[in-house]
C-alpha cells in the first residue's frame, strides 16, 4: 500500500533512532544499496530522499530490494531457521528460477517443509518469496529503463551472468525476431498500491497491481500472444491511463475513456462485457451474471472469468460479489476490493448531494 508523506517522516525518524517498537511495522528500502532493512538495522543510515518505505516485506521485494544481511528483515520476530536461510540464499544465487519439486530435493528440503517454515517466520510462502524477488528484479529493470537490457531484449541475449539480464530472463524475449510489436511498461502509483500498465500505441492491454498473484504468467501469455517485446517507458496510452486513474481516485471520474484491448476466450469476453454494464456504486453477484448469460449453473465459471480480467479497475471486476452479500475473491486483495467499492459509493452519494 502507498505510505503517506506523514508516515514516511514518522518511519524515517524511527529508522534514524533505531526505534525497536517499529520492527515488523515497516521496512525501509535503501535506494543507494538496493537492500531493505528493519528500523533497528545497525548499518549506516541513509538520507531521507534515499529511502522508500513499505509495510510488508513482499512489497519491498516486488519493488526490487533484497533483504539486508546485517539486520535480516525477514527474520522478524524470530531467527530464521536454517532451511529458510538456505532457500533465501538459493534464490539470490538464481533469482530467475521458477522452483519445481526437484529443486527442493536437490537442496535436501521437502517443498511442504519449505512452505510451512516460511509461513511460520513471516506471513509469506516460499513460492511468494521467490516470485516476488523475480518480479522485483524485472520491475526494477523496467523502472531503470536500462539501455543494456533493451539491447539484450532486441538481440535475444540469454546470458545468466548476474542480475543485469533479470528482465530478459523473467519476462522473456519475443518468440520470433521478425514482426515484433512493442508494449510499453509504466508503473502508476495509487492510494492502494502500485499498478503496472502495458500498452502499445493503440490500446491498453494490462493494468494490474504489481503484487497480484499470477501476474508473471499473465505477462508471459500476453507477450507470447502477439510476439510482443516489453520495453520500459510510457506512451500516450499509459499517460492517459495514469491521468484517468488519478482522477478516479480523487472521485472526479466515473468512467474511463482509455482504449482497451481485452484478450480472452469467448466466454471470458462475454463476462467482461457484462462487467462494463454494472453501474458505478452498485454491485452484481456472480449468479446475476451467470443468469444474464443464460445459465445460472455457471456461477463458478463466471468467477473464474472474473478473476482472469487483466484490466483492473477499468473493467470493474471488483463490483461482483457473492449472493450472500460477502465480497468474495479479488486478485488485488479483499482490502482493495472493499476500498474501491466504498470509493465508488462515496462518488455516487457526493453527486446526489450536489
Amino acid at each position: 500500500m502507498t505510505v503517506s508523506e506523514a508516515k514516511k517522516k514518522e518511519y524515517y525518524e524511527a529508522l534514524i533512532t533505531k526505534n525497536s517498537q517499529y520492527d515488523g511495522i515497516f521496512y525501509a528500502g535503501i535506494v543507494t544499496t538496493g537492500i531493505f532493512c528493519h528500523p533497528t538495522c545497525t548499518a549506516r543510515k541513509p538520507k531521507f530522499e534515499n529511502c522508500l518505505f513499505y509495510e510488508t516485506a513482499e512489497e519491498a521485494l516486488i519493488a526490487g530490494f533484497r533483504p539486508c544481511k546485517i539486520c535480516r528483515p525477514l527474520s522478524y520476530p524470530r531467527d530464521i531457521p536454517e532451511e529458510v536461510q538456505l532457500l533465501i540464499d538459493a534464490v539470490e544465487e538464481h533469482p530467475e528460477k521458477r522452483w519445481q519439486e526437484q529443486d527442493f530435493k536437490a537442496l535436501g528440503i521437502h517443498s511442504a517443509t519449505a512452505r510451512r517454515k516460511f509461513k511460520q517466520v513471516y506471513d509469506m510462502t516460499f513460492v511468494q518469496y521467490a516470485r516476488s524477488r523475480r518480479m522485483g528484479l524485472a520491475f526494477k529493470e523496467i523502472m531503470k529503463g536500462d539501455k543494456v537490457i533493451d539491447q539484450q531484449l532486441a538481440s535475444g541475449y540469454e546470458s545468466a551472468s548476474g542480475f543485469n539480464d533479470a528482465f530478459t530472463k523473467i519476462m522473456g524475449n519475443p518468440r520470433k525476431k521478425e514482426n515484433i510489436k512493442l508494449l510499453w511498461a509504466h508503473f502508476i502509483s495509487t492510494p492502494i498500491g502500485t499498478m503496472l500498465s502495458l500498452a502499445d500505441e493503440e490500446y491498453l492491454y494490462l493494468l494490474e497491481f504489481t503484487d497480484r498473484r499470477g501476474l508473471e504468467r499473465e505477462i508471459e501469455r500476453l507477450r507470447l500472444s502477439e510476439n510482443f517485446r516489453i520495453v520500459p517507458g510510457k506512451n500516450h496510452i499509459n499517460q492517459l491511463t495514469e491521468k484517468e486513474l488519478q482522477a478516479y481516485f480523487r472521485k472526479e471520474l466515473k468512467s474511463f475513456s482509455v482504449p482497451i484491448r481485452k484478450k480472452g476466450t469467448p466466454f471470458q469476453q462475454s463476462v467482461w462485457a457484462l462487467l462494463d454494464e454494472i453501474p458505478i456504486g452498485s454491485t452484481w453477484t456472480y449468479k446475476d451474471i451467470a443468469e444474464k448469460l443464460g445459465n445460472a449453473d455457471k456461477v463458478k465459471a463466471v468467477g473464474n472469468a472474473n478473476g482472469c480480467n487483466q484490466l483492473g479497475i477499468i473493467v470493474p471486476c471488483h463490483r461482483v460479489i457473492k449472493t450472500s452479500g460477502e465480497l468474495g475473491g479479488y486478485a488485488g486483495g479483499i482490502e482493495r476490493k472493499n476500498y474501491l467499492l466504498s470509493l465508488e459509493k462515496e462518488m455516487v452519494l457526493t453527486k446526489k448531494g450536489q
